[in-house]
């Protein structure tokens, strides 16, 4: 059952981390990226969920798990700042919330005895195949997204917020 968790944790994660940089380094903060955000949001909440039942490093709760109570909350306080307009908040939570992922995933990927370096050693292969099929399946989603998904002008009759000074 571990495994499954640790595996749904780390695809998740992949996802976060690759995604994001879309999010950062587009001008436009238009409809593909609400969806491509949202897609980001679920998936951070799928790490911070997993991550929770995973408890390989010492069979108990860690600052691991705190942190990923911390980075649910943070995530959650990117999106409500965003719905009340609030875009620099919204920025510093969410880049924060993606800092924090990296960390964990070079921390993941550098200390042994984990799994990401045990999958190294023990079957290269395997962990190469899942690398790229991460890699293609985000990307594809990222220029479906980008490219293809119909995007529909705004339609709510809810008045914008007006920014704050």
């Amino acid at each position: 059952m571990t495994t499954m968790f640790i595996a749904l944790h780390a695809t998740a994660a992949s996802g976060v981390v690759l995604l994001a940089p879309i999010q950062i380094i587009r001008k436009k903060k238009d409809a593909r990226h609400k969806l491509i955000g949202r897609s980001w949001v679920i998936l951070m909440y799928l790490v911070c969920a997993s991550g929770m039942f995973i408890y390989t490093l010492t069979g108990s709760f860690t600052v691991f798990h705190a942190l990923a109570i911390f980075t649910f909350g943070t995530t959650t306080v990117g999106v409500m700042a965003i719905r009340k307009g609030k875009v620099r908040r919204h920025i510093f939570m969410m880049v924060g919330s993606w800092l924090g992922a990296l960390t964990a995933g070079l921390f993941a990927a550098i200390v042994p005895g984990r799994e990401i370096p045990s999958l190294a050693v023990s079957d290269p292969g395997l962990l190469w195949t899942i690398i790229a099929v991460i890699l293609v399946a985000i990307t594809g989603w990222a220029v479906y997204v980008l490219r293809f998904a119909p995007v529909r002008p705004r339609t709510s009759k809810r008045p914008r917020l007006a920014k704050a000074a």
